[in-house]
């Protein structure tokens, strides 16, 4: 039985994240008629528009669209390993052009919140557990696709930059360690980094991640602590209340902000970061960046590469399903894992057809794949979404009409 202390919190997380996919999918319909539409034009020029700054010894200016993706998206084991080498897989496979093969990792990478929104639309017919499930392969996939990024789409490094950058982190780390954390600092530093990484040539989503390890995941104050010094702090606001009187007292106000230093000390500097910034990525962060990239003109004066988009498709629909249900269920047959009892065969097929659906990582790594080729990076973003459909409706369908139907209150 798996604790409410655990599926409260994942609960949460599931209802934004489907959520976020309703978002993330009206921004992409958005981006698709505008890009099609006679303001076109406005598109492109709306996400080329450069924005920075420039000194005498320092420039650092870049198109909006780089800001949004090198910026603002730096914010179960087997199944991660089976939907990351089997597109990969299929990709070397099936792609026969050199100059489309820089961009083997893009069926890799599973969309979180799109893929969750499906799960949703099926309510209680999918146990919880397979949402877990789901969640945990596809965070993994996204880890792997960021290291990915970092190590094969970085280019011509600068390491004194980036010396600089590994030197302000090791202060993060060793300062994480002794118990200390400043938002100021970490604000500062980690401004200072993203910047140096972008400036030395390695992808700046490193940075995000190398950042999030700096930050504390322990607690000041125990649980017991804190709420004996709750009911005191709770009882000296009623012993300072002012009868008919509107306005709180200083002696309030003094409890007020005892009770705001305990409650910061009782959270932990990781996950009170992570609640104030998960509704701004999911429901602004995540659209904004379908919208900036989904728009890809089908009457585009590029000429779109075929083979691309269908190699594309079949790595997303064949090669997570494949890859992320034959691993799953090898490892059951040999007893290497333990499947839930609520989770059966065609739990595990119809959540793999769900891991094809790429969209945001996959649109990503393509823009960094193909940067030099628009029509590779039009045809690739088409191969996408296409994929992303099919594996959607199929996913859907297999788990909509599963035999063992489970009622499960969530």
């Amino acid at each position: 039985m798996i604790s409410k202390k655990i599926l409260s919190p994942f609960q949460k997380y599931v209802k934004i994240e489907s959520l976020s996919g309703i978002f993330l999918l009206s921004a992409t319909v958005i981006a698709l008629i505008w890009a099609n539409s006679p303001w076109s034009e406005s598109y492109q020029n709306l996400w080329q528009y450069e924005i920075g700054f420039t000194t005498e010894s320092f420039e650092l200016n870049k198109p909006l669209l780089l800001w949004i993706n090198d910026g603002l998206m730096a914010f179960p084991l087997f199944g991660a390993f089976g939907g990351m080498l089997f597109p990969v897989l299929f990709y070397i496979l099936l792609n026969n052009k050199p100059e489309t093969m820089h961009g083997w990792a893009i069926p890799m990478a599973t969309d979180i919140a799109f893929a969750l929104a499906v799960l949703k639309l099926l309510g209680n017919r999918v146990p919880l557990s397979l949402k877990i499930f789901l969640t945990a392969f596809a965070i993994v996939d996204d880890l792997g696709a960021v290291m990915v990024i970092a190590v094969f789409y970085s280019e011509n490094i600068e390491f004194i930059s980036l010396l600089i950058a590994c030197g302000m982190l090791a202060l993060l780390y060793i300062l994480s360690a002794k118990g200390y954390y400043s938002k100021f600092l970490m604000a500062t530093l980690g401004i200072i980094i993203w910047v140096l990484f972008l400036k030395s040539g390695v992808h700046p989503t490193l940075a995000g991640i190398l950042l999030a390890f700096s930050i504390p995941t322990s607690q000041k104050i125990a649980t017991g602590p804190f709420i004996e010094q709750l009911e005191t702090i709770t009882k000296n606001i009623k012993n300072a209340t002012l009868l008919r009187e509107p306005i709180l007292s200083k002696e309030q106000i003094k409890h007020i902000d005892m009770l705001e230093d305990w409650t910061q000390k009782y959270q932990s500097p990781l996950q009170y970061l992570e609640h104030k910034l998960h509704d701004w990525v999911a429901f602004v962060i995540i659209p904004l960046f379908a919208l900036a990239n989904a728009g890809v003109a089908f009457n585009s004066a590029n000429s779109l590469d075929e083979a691309l988009i269908i190699t594309l498709m079949l790595c997303l629909i064949l090669g997570n399903s494949i890859g992320i249900s034959s691993v799953v269920l090898i490892a059951k047959k040999l007893k290497i894992t333990q499947i839930p009892k609520d989770i059966n065969n065609r739990h595990i097929i119809g959540v793999s057809f769900l891991a094809g659906i790429g969209f945001t990582m996959s649109i990503f790594i393509a823009s960094l794949a193909f940067k030099n080729d628009q029509a590779y990076v039009d045809s690739a973003k088409i191969g996408i979404l296409l994929g992303s459909v099919i594996s959607a409706i199929i996913g859907y369908l297999i788990l909509r009409y599963n035999t063992t139907k489970q009622e499960i209150k969530e």
